[in-house]
């Protein structure tokens, strides 16, 4: 309308909307269910023998082909709650979870004394941890890195059957690293090996030295990572969520 009163034909096409960014599913304005899993260590066994429970719960009223990941939007973990996430959210041949939540009770019990030996020298166990702790690492990280590696071999993030979100720490930039299956399939520099996302998440300083590994896009662009467990700085994985759903 022309400030004189009479109509007037706009000339000119007006300009296309912007495009809005994509959202991360399933946000679409709807109830979101999310599982968060602290780190701890051996103390994972703690949440496996939870979830095995709710699992067993859900399994009565669903059928026995039940499993966590079916009921969960997002799976979420920090140091060892992110082998439990991995693991919960692993496809098999056939694009459901590859595990059971009552594997990983079996995965803590019979392999948690192989990932963190104790060696015993009597009353000298004390300075011998003490020495240790100086001289670097407790733990070589080998026996974990090939059972992860033989646990999740070539999946990667954006494979998972839901999903789901580590945080790691890049000792090199000194800044936060969080992996999520959405971003990781829109990212390809992000879609890491679910074996290095685990291993680096679990490098919890005195324990397990850095993990360091490289990233390769269709392209041929590459990135490098340089991490350590995220639970240096947050060991709840909550905050690192937020941002996605």
């Amino acid at each position: 309308m022309a400030s004189n009163g009479e109509a007037t034909t706009e000339s000119e096409t007006a300009a296309p909307a912007p495009v809005p960014e994509p959202t991360p599913p399933p946000c679409q304005g709807r109830l979101i269910t999310v599982l968060s899993i602290d780190g701890g260590s051996i103390r994972g066994l703690v949440p496996a023998t939870i979830l095995a429970c709710l699992e067993a719960k859900l399994q009565e009223l669903d059928g026995p082909e039940a499993r966590i990941a079916d009921y969960f939007d997002v799976i979420a973990g920090t140091s060892t709650g992110a082998l439990i996430t991995s693991m919960l959210a692993a496809p098999d041949d056939n694009r459901q979870p590859l595990f059971a939540a009552d594997d990983l009770t079996k995965f803590y019990l019979e392999n948690g004394p192989k990932i963190f030996p104790q060696q015993r020298v009597g009353f000298l166990t004390p300075v011998a941890n003490l020495i240790g702790t100086v001289r670097g690492p407790k733990y070589d990280g080998s026996f974990l890195h090939d059972k992860i590696k033989s646990l999740t071999h070539d999946v990667t993030i954006a494979d998972t059957v839901t999903n789901i979100v580590v945080p790691a720490f890049d000792v090199k930039y000194l800044q936060p690293i969080i992996f999520s299956t959405y971003e990781a399939k829109n990212e390809p520099l992000k879609n890491a090996h679910l074996s290095d996302i685990c291993i680096s998440t679990s490098a919890a300083p005195t324990y397990f030295l850095a993990h360091f590994f490289k990233t390769t896009s269709p392209s041929g662009e590459s990135r490098e990572f340089h991490l350590i467990d995220r639970g240096v700085a947050a060991n709840n994985p909550i905050p690192s969520i937020y941002h996605l759903v």
